[in-house]
């Protein structure tokens, strides 16, 4: 069982989670080009080495949960229960993911994504991040028998699942749709059971 955290860490998540929510207001409120990084340090009364030290780039305040994504996947591979299908571990995760990024209140903040060219560049990279961190867990879990190559490429479909989904009318129907994919190629990649 994990310890819960102590007050120092409780303090510093306190303090990313206003810097990350500070950012976010303004940059709606002004628009992501008006706003500079020592406007949200002043906004959030921090110094900008502290919003530094919580956040790598201007571009990472408005994807502050992207470690937490990040994680959740891997342990949707590294942590699922004995027998519990790889696929429908990581259909879990990408569907909290889809809820959260279609959830009330979102949509200003991906037209402001979709409307800042800085910002899809990053999303992009972090999203080819994500998969080759899947991809990764995915290799190191001994009893799955896919190459490294089918174990890409899923992670790849995975990851890409959510970005097509959440922009769908339904976004619960597309990932039907498309992890019926995902399963039947993760299928057609296993190596065929040794004749008896």
């Amino acid at each position: 069982m994990t310890a819960p955290p102590g007050r120092r860490e409780r303090k510093k998540a306190a303090t990313r989670q206003k810097i990350a929510d500070t950012a976010l207001r303004l940059f709606l409120e002004r628009g992501y080009d008006a706003v500079g990084i020592r406007d949200v340090a002043a906004e959030a009364d921090v110094a900008v080495t502290t919003l530094f030290s919580h956040f790598a780039s201007k571009e990472a305040l408005v994807f502050e949960r992207d470690d937490d994504f990040e994680q959740r996947l891997t342990g949707a591979v590294a942590a699922r229960a004995p027998h519990q299908p790889l696929i429908a571990s990581l259909r879990h995760e990408v569907e909290a993911l889809v809820r959260h990024c279609t959830a009330q209140g979102a949509a200003p903040v991906w037209r402001m994504i979709e409307g800042s060219s800085a910002l899809r560049e990053y999303e992009e990279s972090m999203r080819l991040r994500h998969a080759e961190s899947l991809a990764a867990a995915i290799v190191e879990d001994g009893g799955l028998p896919q190459s490294a190559t089918a174990s890409r490429t899923i992670a790849r479909f995975v990851i890409d699942a959510y970005a097509v989904a959440r922009e769908a009318a339904d976004p619960v129907a597309a990932l039907d749709e498309i992890f019926a994919m995902i399963e039947a190629a993760w299928a057609a990649a296993s190596p065929p059971d040794p004749a008896p």
